[in-house]
């Protein structure tokens, strides 16, 4: 009789550690609010290697003044979207709006929409 309710005793010890723990067990967001934020970046835009001399090869860029300094974001890649080869022949002024991010040490921005000024 002891060995019973030792036995159902173990058990439901056993099934209230296992549920507290999948209760408890949240998963982490992918990335925090913060770095989701959309953003429209005024500035010139143009090719991140031939006319802001950031990259190894050409890939479209949009240089911003923040905080009294030059700050290049780099267009984060995206299949259905090739490189602009006028980029590299012209910078034009244009706002970007996107998510900004972190990438290897680089700022990127995964562009949402792209406006060039008059």
């Amino acid at each position: 009789m002891k060995r019973i309710a030792l036995g159902i005793a173990l058990s439901l010890f056993t099934l209230a550690v296992t549920a507290q723990g999948k209760s408890t067990d949240k998963k982490e967001p992918a990335k925090s609010a913060e770095a989701q934020k959309t953003v429209t970046l005024v500035g010139q835009i143009g090719c991140g290697h031939c006319a802001f001399h950031v990259t190894d090869a050409c890939t479209d860029a949009i240089l911003v003044k923040e905080n009294g300094r030059d700050v290049v974001y780099l267009f984060a890649a995206d299949p259905a979207r090739k490189h602009d080869m006028a980029m590299c022949e012209s910078v034009r002024d244009g706002k970007v709006t996107g998510v900004v991010s972190d990438k290897d040490g680089k700022k990127t921005i995964k562009v949402s929409k792209i406006e060039f000024g008059k």
